[in-house]
């Protein structure tokens, strides 16, 4: 068993590399030291507010240094963090905190008119500290986070932390009810790090780009970058064209990207005004890629595409597609593997389950069922969704998949989402697929809606590109063609955009409910 904690494990990197840089954020830049420098006065400073070990401290922060220092000191002081999603609403921020119990909450001045909006609904909320250049514009009562690291000592008491104590707890996507509190311990952190290093293709003197939220999948890829004396490169919000000055001017080797993102970077009208040569690893995941645009970004960016699959519960990835594996002489087995996710990482065990709980044959579709060392410890005040889903050990992911004789691991879709019409499952991603192989194609989402008789029928959301054209007929046909007559649209809708979550995902919840509307459930 594995006895650091995350504290130790940034401990190591401010030992190892103290005059090198670990920070770059615009103009400014922070070596490793001044980074442990400022991590320590921070723990110094919320010890003298009163703060003890096992204590929740919520972020609502944009990308920033400050950000980085906030998730050092809090694993540091033994606290819990809880990293909200800036573009949730402000009443799933009220609920996140009220029901992580938070302390304390640290937030961006750009967030300040909305912290005054849920100020009253805040139920143990004691202080806040607010991230900003002026002292002045800081909320009466409120602390200011720069005034408290320098009037801070970065001598502190030292706290005895166990493997197994909470160091975050992060809240689902929350596209399907109230967001569930998932607790991860330092023991299963440490090991989530340790995966990425073995798996992803991290090198030495990385300099990773960080475009999406680091309260995220963006923050999750921190750690294995500075253990190997890489530099954080962080950017405040995506924009292709920033993304692409920022890779050029900062010799980027790596960086993460969902694949809304790649897409975007693959439409843009600069792509092709940026030397790019730096960069040898593009990690994805977070949704499902189609595999034609994964095959666009392959011959654009080179061979230098790493998928991830995993989810919340189990952080970051239960398996990968490494660069290596994306690259395949064969046509049709290329095609096959561009729409994997990958085999299992080294030390995560899968089982593909019918509805019975019992295996399926290799090659049929079943629930994944996962037991990794990352697994979470369970959901915050949450038992029966806690054992709902560890069942025996078992992390039960609601996701449906096939396994090949590979071992590739082929996500069908999630368990929610599966479409019952007729008496058939039918599974959104494979209509999904098929529809962006259609050449007009630019988007696609193929959701469940009421038929009185079916009960559900299958609907495709289409947006085009520009200056392509595409009818009804020619896709529903185009599908049939390919996956048969049961499994095509019956209708299709072009819609100028598809709504997406926070997370960059398609927002299959706001897409049905405008079928559903009057219905009293959005099943049948």
């Amino acid at each position: 068993m594995i006895a650091w904690t995350i504290g130790e494990l940034y401990d190591r990197c401010v030992d190892f590399y103290g005059p090198e840089t670990a920070i770059t954020y615009k103009e400014e830049s922070y070596t490793y030291e001044e980074m442990g420098q400022k991590a320590a006065c921070l723990v110094s400073a919320l010890q003298s507010l009163g703060l003890k070990k096992g204590e929740t401290v919520s972020f609502l922060m944009a990308n920033c240094p400050e950000y980085v220092f906030c998730e050092i000191a809090v694993a540091k002081s033994g606290c819990v963090r809880v990293p909200l999603a800036v573009l949730l609403s402000t009443s799933d921020h009220i609920y996140m905190m009220n029901q992580a119990e938070s302390s304390t909450l640290i937030y961006h001045e750009s967030m300040s008119p909305r912290v005054k909006d849920m100020i009253p609904h805040l139920k143990t909320v004691r202080h806040f500290i607010c991230v900003g250049q002026d002292h002045a514009s800081v909320v009466e009562g409120h602390h200011h986070f720069q005034s408290l690291i320098d009037s801070s000592s970065p001598s502190y008491r030292e706290v005895e932390i166990d493997p197994e104590d909470l160091v975050g707890i992060y809240y689902t996507g929350g596209t399907t009810g109230k967001p569930k509190g998932v607790m991860v311990s330092h023991r299963g952190w440490v090991y989530t790090v340790l995966m990425e290093m073995l798996e992803l293709g991290l090198g030495w003197d990385e300099v990773f780009a960080y475009p999406t939220p680091l309260t995220h999948a963006g923050g999750c890829l921190m750690l294995p970058v500075l253990l190997r004396k890489g530099r954080v490169v962080i950017i405040d919000h995506f924009d292709p064209r920033l993304l692409l000055e920022t890779m050029e001017k900062e010799r980027v080797t790596a960086t993460f990207l969902v694949p809304t993102m790649i897409y975007v970077l693959l439409d843009s009208q600069y792509l092709k005004e940026y030397d790019l040569r730096s960069l040898r690893n593009i990690i994805y995941g977070a949704s499902a890629i189609a595999p034609d645009r994964l095959k666009q970004a392959l011959d654009t960016f080179g061979p230098v595409m790493t998928q991830l699959f995993g989810q919340t519960e189990a952080p970051m990835m239960m398996s990968v597609l490494s660069r290596e594996e994306h690259i395949v002489e064969d046509p049709e087995r290329e095609k096959e593997i561009l729409s994997s996710a990958g085999r299992p990482t080294f030390h995560t065990r899968v089982k593909l389950l019918d509805d019975e709980g019992n295996e399926v044959e290799r090659g049929n579709a079943g629930e994944v069922a996962v037991r990794c060392a990352n697994m979470m410890n369970g959901y915050f005040k949450n038992p029966e969704a806690t054992s709902e889903t560890i069942r025996d050990g078992w992390l039960h992911t609601g996701d449906i998949a096939k396994q090949d004789e590979e071992g590739f691991l082929y996500i069908v879709d999630r368990k929610k989402d599966m479409i019952v019409s007729g008496g058939f499952n039918i599974y959104p991603r494979e209509i999904e697929d098929v529809l962006f192989e259609h050449p007009a194609v630019k988007g696609a989402a193929v959701v469940g809606v009421p038929h009185e008789k079916w009960g559900e029928e299958v609907k495709a959301i289409v947006i085009l590109h520009k200056e392509k054209a595409a009818t009804e007929e020619e896709l529903i046909r185009f599908v049939k063609e390919r996956k048969g007559r049961l499994v095509a649209p019956k209708t299709v809708e072009f819609w100028d955009e598809i709504p997406l979550t926070n997370l960059g995902k398609l927002d299959k919840k706001a897409i049905k409910a405008r079928f559903w509307d009057k219905q009293d459930r959005m099943v049948s």
